[in-house]
């Protein structure tokens, strides 16, 4: 197990986000499946995370003050994820009756509003948010989302506590 060490699992992580994100260009793209405000701003925390990770692996702290702000940001930015995916996993529980409109498009948005107001309204989420189009193993795109970073929130955690230690 000597090839597991900091860089190593931060490489890891890197690459976990990489394969988010490219899934989730694979479906818009190719699959044509147009992402909702809620998904936009899961891609924003899985990148996040991605850039956290790939920047602990090409920086490599030796000391605790380093992997430890780095363990931060990942939490931070996990936690964001876990905020929105599980508002998202909650618009899609809710019955047909009360999902909320469907809202302006993104580019709309961006354009029209301040961004401090855009940010809310992506929040809020809209009519399309509650579309399950796609699953897996029974489970929707934003439960899975979920799942991804609850454990990115438990690695960072983990890391935050005890960080794994530095190869020579």
């Amino acid at each position: 197990m000597q090839w597991i060490n900091y860089r190593s699992l931060h490489t890891l992580i890197f690459l976990s986000c990489a394969s988010l994100l490219g899934a989730a260009y694979y479906f818009e793209y190719v699959m044509y499946m147009e992402p909702c405000p809620l998904c936009i701003m899961q891609r924003i925390a899985t990148l996040l995370i991605g850039l956290v990770g790939l920047a602990a692996a090409v920086h490599g702290p030796s000391g605790l003050f380093g992997k430890r702000v780095y363990a931060s940001l990942g939490l931070l930015s996990a936690v964001l994820g876990v905020a929105v995916a599980g508002r998202h996993v909650w618009i899609q529980s809710l019955p047909a009756d009360q999902v909320p409109a469907c809202g302006p498009s993104l580019n709309y948005m961006l354009e029209a509003f301040p961004w401090s107001e855009a940010l809310q309204l992506m929040l809020r989420g809209d009519g399309s948010c509650a579309d399950q189009v796609w699953s897996f193993l029974s489970l929707s795109m934003p439960q899975w989302t979920l799942i991804w970073f609850v454990g990115f929130s438990f690695f960072s955690l983990s890391q935050l506590i005890k960080p794994w230690p530095t190869s020579k």
